[in-house]
């Protein structure tokens, strides 16, 4: 397993029964090599920091594998480092570098301080603090949190909650607020929509990001996903968020307050969707 706790396979997939192989990988291939390895010979970078700088073109699951079969075709090397206790943290080299080692350490002890579980938690919180202050503003109404029942209905096949129920015009939202780099798990996802099938509220899923593939499970179901782009560092932490940024290309930012224009987004879809109005 790898220090963000991600394994390669994709989601959904067995080692008994894997699905065909996508061709995007060769993309992706071609992209890591043209835009990384071939650009710089002394490239030494961890597993996230390449599924996040290619989120835009390539699934994660897709540069994973695009990058595993670069390794076994020896054209980068891979090493691993102890992150922490039982926890290793992958890196991939161009190949040959042998200065790669002082590079990783520097890594490594970076991402040591973001992994910590005190900062761990404190991103969780500044995700709902955040969200929880901005949704209020375009009338969208926290009603309550760690959410397993609502208006007589329960949910009673897992210890599972929903994060919040924001209620406006009537309709009530079953939210998740993730403020991760990682995408939420898959049954994660799908059990978090079985609940507000449940309940019968609408399912709204605020991530950082999230592949087209969730987005439309979470469309499908009459939901909407909110992606806001940049992991968000508790408040005070804006020095730090500019160099995890800065030296790792990670989208990460400390901002005081979420953007208007990101929960406009929601606002329009969800009026889009009101009833029309009864002609009296």
């Amino acid at each position: 397993m790898s220090a963000n706790g991600d394994d390669d396979n994709w989601p959904g997939s067995s080692p008994e029964e894997e699905p065909q192989r996508d061709t995007k990988i060769d993309e992706a291939r071609e992209a890591i090599m043209k835009e990384v390895f071939d650009t710089d010979p002394r490239t030494v970078m961890y597993e996230r920091q390449l599924l996040v700088r290619f989120e835009d073109k390539f699934f994660h699951w897709i540069t994973a594998r695009a990058l595993a079969e670069l390794h076994e075709e020896r054209q980068i090397d891979v090493e691993k480092l102890v992150l922490a206790q039982n926890t290793e943290i992958k890196f991939y080299i161009s190949k040959g570098h042998r200065g790669w080692r002082l590079q990783a350490r520097a890594i490594r002890d970076l991402v040591l301080r973001f992994s910590a579980p005190d900062f761990g938690y404190a991103l969780g919180h500044q995700g709902e603090m955040l969200f929880d202050a901005a949704l209020p503003r375009f009338g969208f109404m926290p009603m309550d949190r760690n959410v397993r029942t609502w208006n007589g209905r329960e949910w009673t096949e897992s210890n599972h909650d929903l994060d919040r129920i924001f209620v406006k015009d009537g309709i009530a939202y079953g939210a998740e607020i993730k403020n991760k780099l990682h995408y939420i798990e898959r049954d994660e996802l799908l059990t978090k929509l079985a609940i507000c099938a449940e309940l019968r509220i609408r399912p709204l899923f605020i991530m950082r990001m999230a592949p087209k593939s969730y987005i439309n499970d979470i469309v499908r179901a009459g939901g909407y996903a909110l992606i806001f782009k940049y992991q968000l560092y508790p408040h005070g932490s804006r020095a730090f968020a500019k160099e995890v940024r800065d030296r790792l290309g990670l989208p990460v930012d400390s901002p005081a307050m979420i953007r208007d224009e990101t929960i406009e987004r929601f606002l329009n879809w969800h009026v889009k969707r009101l009833p029309p109005p009864v002609d009296v």
